[in-house]
């Protein structure tokens, strides 16, 4: 399948049926207890459908993985385009914090799954740290977030948010960071 040919309209419902459940058997938990072949079956496609789709899980993972980050990248910039500079940052910010908390079990397979895959992760990284870099640099702009901060340091604060999912108190704790993170960035009067 080459990228350039687009798929005949059958052929894409079948691809976003088997990534809408890759999605829904992440979020749950239980990726690494189907077999491959499971995924045909539970989205309503053959296994041949899903083969000449995703040839490996792996394959499959990073498909989406990579509408993940192709939703998130969509949603900073809605949100640019939608509210000031420092609204569009602070809904961002703790919009990724909501979804980390309701795809706790689609970003640990994920990770886990994508860990070797370190071509396709960079490349997603690179992806949401530009989203997180337009909404910082928007509201450096704007005059509400200070001028001397890297946006790769608040990209590094959600990978370490992320990383931390197993506290027993995540959430709290994870909004708490943003808060200070926020505060950290406002510009001082």
């Amino acid at each position: 399948m080459t990228a350039d040919k687009p798929l005949r309209a059958d052929a894409q419902r079948n691809r976003e049926a088997l990534l809408a459940k890759a999605r829904e058997v992440f979020d749950a938990g239980d990726f690494f207890d189907l077999r491959f072949d499971d995924f045909a079956r539970l989205a309503g496609v053959g296994t041949g459908t899903l083969y000449r789709h995703f040839p490996t899980r792996e394959a499959l993972a990073e498909a989406v993985y990579h509408g993940e980050v192709a939703t998130l990248c969509e949603r900073a910039r809605r949100l640019q385009a939608t509210l000031p500079a420092a609204e569009a940052l602070t809904t961002f910010l703790r919009g990724m914090v909501e979804y980390m908390d309701v795809h706790k079990g689609l970003a640990r397979t994920l990770a886990t799954l994508m860990a070797d895959r370190s071509g396709a992760l960079a490349e997603g990284s690179r992806a949401l740290e530009q989203a997180v870099a337009d909404l910082v640099a928007a509201a450096v702009r704007d005059g509400a977030v200070r001028g001397d901060v890297d946006a790769g340091a608040v990209t590094m604060a959600l990978h370490g948010i992320g990383a931390a999912h197993d506290r027993p108190n995540w959430r709290a704790e994870a909004d708490d960071v943003i808060t200070l993170l926020l505060d950290g960035l406002r510009r001082p009067l």
